[in-house]
Protein backbone atom coordinates (compact mmCIF):
# COMPACT_ATOMS: atom_id res chain seq x y z
CA UNK A 1 0.00 0.00 0.00
CA UNK A 2 1.19 3.33 -0.80
CA UNK A 3 1.95 5.95 1.44
CA UNK A 4 -0.52 9.17 1.00
CA UNK A 5 0.51 12.86 1.30
CA UNK A 6 -0.77 14.96 4.15
CA UNK A 7 -3.34 16.48 1.37
CA UNK A 8 -4.49 12.81 0.27
CA UNK A 9 -4.44 11.42 4.04
CA UNK A 10 -7.12 14.64 4.70
CA UNK A 11 -9.15 14.15 1.88
CA UNK A 12 -9.38 10.04 2.93
CA UNK A 13 -10.56 11.13 6.16
CA UNK A 14 -13.23 12.94 4.94
CA UNK A 15 -14.34 10.54 2.16
CA UNK A 16 -13.97 7.93 5.47
CA UNK A 17 -16.23 10.11 7.12
CA UNK A 18 -18.46 10.71 4.49
CA UNK A 19 -19.19 7.18 3.07
CA UNK A 20 -19.99 8.38 -0.46
CA UNK A 21 -19.46 11.66 -1.60
CA UNK A 22 -19.29 14.43 -4.63
CA UNK A 23 -16.64 16.77 -5.04
CA UNK A 24 -18.41 19.64 -3.44
CA UNK A 25 -19.30 17.22 -0.76
CA UNK A 26 -15.79 16.86 0.00
CA UNK A 27 -14.87 20.21 -0.49
CA UNK A 28 -17.07 21.49 1.79
CA UNK A 29 -15.63 19.68 4.88
CA UNK A 30 -12.55 21.80 4.40
CA UNK A 31 -12.58 24.47 7.01
CA UNK A 32 -12.01 28.00 6.21
CA UNK A 33 -10.13 29.10 3.69
CA UNK A 34 -11.18 26.27 1.95
CA UNK A 35 -9.13 24.64 -1.22
CA UNK A 36 -9.38 25.70 -4.52
CA UNK A 37 -12.14 23.37 -5.84
CA UNK A 38 -9.78 22.03 -9.11
CA UNK A 39 -7.05 21.55 -6.36
CA UNK A 40 -8.90 19.09 -4.69
CA UNK A 41 -10.48 17.38 -7.83
CA UNK A 42 -6.57 16.61 -8.38
CA UNK A 43 -5.50 15.07 -5.19
CA UNK A 44 -8.88 13.11 -6.11
CA UNK A 45 -8.03 12.17 -9.34
CA UNK A 46 -4.13 11.33 -7.33
CA UNK A 47 -6.13 9.15 -5.03
CA UNK A 48 -8.27 7.33 -7.84
CA UNK A 49 -4.76 6.34 -9.44
CA UNK A 50 -3.60 5.13 -6.47
CA UNK A 51 -6.69 3.35 -5.84
CA UNK A 52 -6.94 4.80 -2.67
CA UNK A 53 -10.69 5.56 -3.84
CA UNK A 54 -13.35 4.47 -6.51
CA UNK A 55 -16.35 6.14 -7.91
CA UNK A 56 -19.59 6.10 -10.05
CA UNK A 57 -20.79 8.52 -12.64
CA UNK A 58 -24.07 9.81 -12.57
CA UNK A 59 -24.22 12.56 -15.62
CA UNK A 60 -21.41 14.15 -15.90
CA UNK A 61 -20.66 14.04 -12.02
CA UNK A 62 -18.86 11.28 -10.05
CA UNK A 63 -19.70 10.14 -6.75
CA UNK A 64 -16.28 8.57 -4.56
CA UNK A 65 -15.90 5.96 -2.25
CA UNK A 66 -13.24 5.06 -0.17
CA UNK A 67 -11.37 1.62 -1.60
CA UNK A 68 -9.49 1.16 1.52
CA UNK A 69 -10.36 1.37 4.78
CA UNK A 70 -9.39 3.68 7.52
CA UNK A 71 -8.53 0.78 9.81
CA UNK A 72 -6.64 -0.91 6.74
CA UNK A 73 -4.62 2.06 6.22
CA UNK A 74 -3.50 2.91 9.79
CA UNK A 75 -3.01 -0.69 10.44
CA UNK A 76 -0.08 -0.40 7.80
CA UNK A 77 0.77 3.08 8.68
CA UNK A 78 1.16 1.90 12.06
CA UNK A 79 3.55 -0.94 11.01
CA UNK A 80 5.57 1.59 9.53
CA UNK A 81 6.25 3.45 12.29
CA UNK A 82 7.16 1.00 14.38
CA UNK A 83 9.17 -0.72 11.57
CA UNK A 84 10.94 2.77 10.88
CA UNK A 85 11.00 4.54 14.96
CA UNK A 86 11.22 1.79 16.97
CA UNK A 87 13.55 -1.19 15.17
CA UNK A 88 10.16 -3.05 14.54
CA UNK A 89 9.42 -3.69 17.88
CA UNK A 90 6.00 -3.36 19.47
CA UNK A 91 7.14 -3.07 23.04
CA UNK A 92 9.80 -0.22 22.21
CA UNK A 93 6.82 1.73 20.79
CA UNK A 94 4.41 0.79 24.09
CA UNK A 95 7.32 1.70 26.33
CA UNK A 96 7.81 5.32 24.50
CA UNK A 97 3.98 5.48 24.38
CA UNK A 98 3.43 4.96 28.35
CA UNK A 99 6.26 7.63 29.19
CA UNK A 100 4.75 10.60 27.73
CA UNK A 101 4.24 13.26 30.39
CA UNK A 102 1.16 13.87 28.60
CA UNK A 103 -1.16 10.93 29.06
CA UNK A 104 -3.20 10.66 32.55
CA UNK A 105 -3.96 8.10 34.95
CA UNK A 106 -7.36 7.50 33.44
CA UNK A 107 -5.66 7.27 30.04
CA UNK A 108 -3.03 4.86 31.09
CA UNK A 109 -5.77 2.61 32.91
CA UNK A 110 -8.13 2.26 29.88
CA UNK A 111 -4.60 1.03 27.80
CA UNK A 112 -3.85 -1.68 30.78
CA UNK A 113 -7.77 -2.53 30.72
CA UNK A 114 -7.87 -2.56 26.25
CA UNK A 115 -4.26 -4.93 26.82
CA UNK A 116 -5.90 -7.20 29.63
CA UNK A 117 -8.76 -7.69 27.57
CA UNK A 118 -6.67 -9.07 24.76
CA UNK A 119 -4.72 -11.21 26.96
CA UNK A 120 -7.57 -12.64 28.36
CA UNK A 121 -9.25 -13.30 24.79
CA UNK A 122 -6.11 -14.77 23.63
CA UNK A 123 -5.41 -17.28 26.81
CA UNK A 124 -9.33 -18.11 26.09
CA UNK A 125 -8.54 -19.16 22.58
CA UNK A 126 -5.61 -21.48 23.59
CA UNK A 127 -7.31 -23.43 26.10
Amino acid sequence: MKELTKAEEQIMQYLWELDKAFLKDIVEKFPEPKPAYTTVQTVVRVLTKKEFIGYETFGKTNQYFPLVSKENYFRKHFKGVVSNFFNGSVSNFASFFTGDKNLSLSELENIKQLIETRIDKLKENND
